[in-house]
């Protein structure tokens, strides 16, 4: 049973907590996503201050939890809470108001208008970007360390942008896919691994989910990478699975992305999330039945030059399990 609930609420003020029918539909809207307060305002037709009253005693109940993502509130609800058959029993009502009022279905609407903020930013025509930098020399040590590696016939650059990792990638394995879902990035991309004569590189435009990526992957890769493409993903733990996908099994999955931070300047950039903690890293790789997962922090002088070098960068990672993993729907 809950532990009615962590604090000084008792059986009688849970029953009354959920009396009420908008924090019913909360409790269910919560339990299906973590969901913004504004993304649950629209969802409800409420207002925002409405939305806030009716959480904070499901809040103090322990009912759900809330976290900040710079000025944004995120709502979900708690691990423990519907192992309480009261809660169970008022989480099965909530979801019959969200099914009848259509809210629970238009949650597929929310998560598509968070992937179009990314997918608007970086089919926009890009001006003024310099060509790539000659490759200098470190290419060839690359290429000396890479013959140290167990296993490099196959790497996959998810998001690969304008393909700075390729830089990395090609002289380290046998073959590198390249995919993006924006022709415009893979523009860029294809100018440099024309200017590198990149021979191992393949370009493909494609969402990582897609039959036609997983055909060209064959067996899977040993390794795939996605460098600073996770807090663009409407639902992170979903990105990672489609990465998990595409190894072979005991392959290994490279995420580099931002530690937590606070800069709302980035969302400007098309950042639906402002990092992550470790902890959240680990538990996006548990959900998405990786073994071994490993959280690093990366030193502020490796962070490059661009708009996002002042931000915390770390980099997961995790393996496929190593036995054959059954397809999902």
């Amino acid at each position: 049973m809950l532990d009615a609930t962590a604090g000084t609420t008792t059986r009688w003020e849970l029953y009354r907590v959920l009396s009420e029918p908008s924090r019913l539909r909360l409790l269910a809207l919560a339990a299906e996503e973590e969901l913004a307060i504004g993304e649950l305002a629209v969802l409800l037709g409420e207002s925002q201050p409405n939305v806030s009253r009716h959480i904070a005693p499901l809040k103090a109940a322990g009912l759900v939890i809330s976290r900040k993502q710079g000025t944004r509130a995120l709502v979900r609800i708690a691990e423990a809470a519907s192992a309480d058959p009261v809660v169970a029993d008022a989480l099965a009502s909530g979801r019959a108001l969200c099914e009848a009022d259509g809210s629970l279905a238009r949650i597929v609407d929310v998560l598509k208008e968070r992937d179009a903020v990314a997918r608007d930013f970086f089919a926009q025509p890009q001006s003024g970007r310099p060509a790539p930098e000659p490759l200098d020399a470190n290419a060839a040590y690359v290429a000396a360390l890479a013959r140290l590696l167990p296993n490099r016939e196959l790497a996959v650059d998810a998001g690969t942008g304008d393909g700075a990792l390729l830089d990395i990638l090609a002289p380290a394995f046998d073959r590198v896919i390249a995919v993006d879902r924006s022709e415009v990035q893979l523009d860029r991309a294809r100018t440099r691994v024309v200017a590198r004569a990149f021979a191992n590189v393949k370009l493909l435009k494609s969402e990582l989910g897609a039959a036609e990526l997983r055909e060209h992957v064959g067996p899977g890769a040993d390794v795939v990478f996605a460098s600073r493409l996770l807090h663009h993903a409407p639902r992170p733990v979903d990105l990672v699975r489609q990465l998990a996908r595409l190894t072979r099994p005991g392959g290994a999955i490279v995420v580099i992305d931002y530690a937590r931070h606070d800069d709302e300047a980035m969302r400007d950039e098309a950042d639906l999330w402002l990092g992550f903690e470790a902890d959240e890293l680990r538990r996006i790789a548990k959900e998405a039945d990786l073994d071994d997962a490993d959280v690093v922090r990366l030193p502020s002088a490796w962070c490059g030059r661009g708009k996002d070098s002042h931000l915390p960068w770390q980099v997961l990672i995790a393996r496929s399990k190593k036995q054959e993993r059954r397809e999902s729907p």
